[in-house]
């Protein structure tokens, strides 16, 4: 089977876009690949994080996984900083690592825009993701357009490291369904729907409660007319909302503009926010069934187990070729 590799950071609640955008295909994937799901708790710390916060969010995303439908007897579910093999790898992918690379990284760019102290581990960001999906040697990467460049500078590092040392890494493949694979806030459709926003209004969050789900899509915006029409060009906030529309209620695009045309965008805001909920809803309560019943703790040391088993024998494999002494 072909392997696969994934992982949120545990930074904010997670959103209706992580959902659709990612977790929902993880759900997909694991009946036909051997894949592996990280909490990635590393790449969170790279900004300051409340330590309590950081806690809370890691064990809540972990739970989310489970309630979503991935399957720990499928796939491996885990916290990265519970296999120390991904920051060992992590460093070696960046002494192969160049600076112009690193600094032509677009969310380098977006995130330390008029900031005049940067940290560091902001800036090797990339290098330790390459690390995370080499380190299982993974076929195929969940990836948004935003992940693109990252998973091409993957790519780079583990043809170097190949030309160098020999023939060690697969070069991984993006996975990116046709439509949803990039949901967009509500209350601006040019950016991606992000847990970091500021504004709570431009997400929904996975664990709202219906009527805050309701007023949420009551309030997001919309293009000038009334045609409820997919076209991410010339109606773009529409699109978004139609997007999300289909994924919820299982239906294709042209089913939902035909089944709301001429009726105008407030029909259509109102049972797209049904729809939503009826997904959501037995979401968070097997959500709270999970988080009351302590499975989580055994699932992510057997996750760590099983991923710690593959991570150590590629870094264990890596070390050999580059000509580390092994230990006595």
């Amino acid at each position: 089977m072909a392997r696969v590799l994934s992982g949120i950071q545990p930074s904010g609640q997670l959103t209706l876009g992580n959902y659709i955008g990612a977790i929902q295909n993880f759900v997909k994937l694991q009946d036909e690949h051997e894949c592996f799901y990280m909490v990635v708790d590393l790449h969170a710390v790279t900004v300051p994080q409340d330590p309590a916060a950081l806690r809370e969010q890691t064990e809540s995303v972990a739970a989310l996984y489970l309630a979503a439908g991935v399957d720990p007897k499928k796939s491996a579910i885990f916290i990265q900083s519970h296999v120390p093999a991904h920051a060992e790898l992590g460093w070696i992918m960046t002494t192969l690592a160049y600076m112009g690379e690193l600094e032509r990284m677009t969310q380098y760019k977006e995130k330390t825009a008029g900031k005049t102290s940067i940290p560091a581990g902001l800036f090797v960001y990339p290098t330790l993701m390459a690390a995370d999906i080499l380190i299982y040697n993974a076929d195929l990467v969940p990836v948004g357009d935003d992940q693109k460049q990252h998973l091409e500078l993957t790519r780079d590092l583990a043809e170097r490291f190949n030309k160098r040392y020999g023939e060690t890494f697969r070069l991984p493949e993006p996975y990116m369904p046709k439509v949803g694979a990039r949901i967009m806030s509500l209350d601006d459709p040019t950016k991606k729907m992000s847990k970091s926003n500021p504004n709570p209004n431009s997400y929904i969050a996975l664990l709202d409660e219906p009527d805050v789900i309701r007023r949420k899509i009551a309030r997001a915006v919309t293009d000038s007319g009334r045609e409820v029409k997919y076209d991410p060009e010339a109606k773009a906030a529409v699109s978004n909302l139609i997007s999300i529309y289909a994924h919820c209620a299982g239906v294709t695009v042209e089913e939902v503009e035909r089944r709301y045309e001429g009726q105008g965008y407030g029909q259509f805001k109102k049972d797209l926010a049904e729809h939503v909920v009826a997904v959501l809803e037995p979401l968070q309560k097997r959500y709270r069934e999970i988080r009351g019943s302590g499975e989580l703790v055994r699932v992510l040391k057997e996750g760590a187990e099983r991923a710690s088993a593959v991570a150590e024998r590629t870094v264990a494999l890596v070390k050999e070729r580059m000509g580390f002494l092994p230990p006595a």
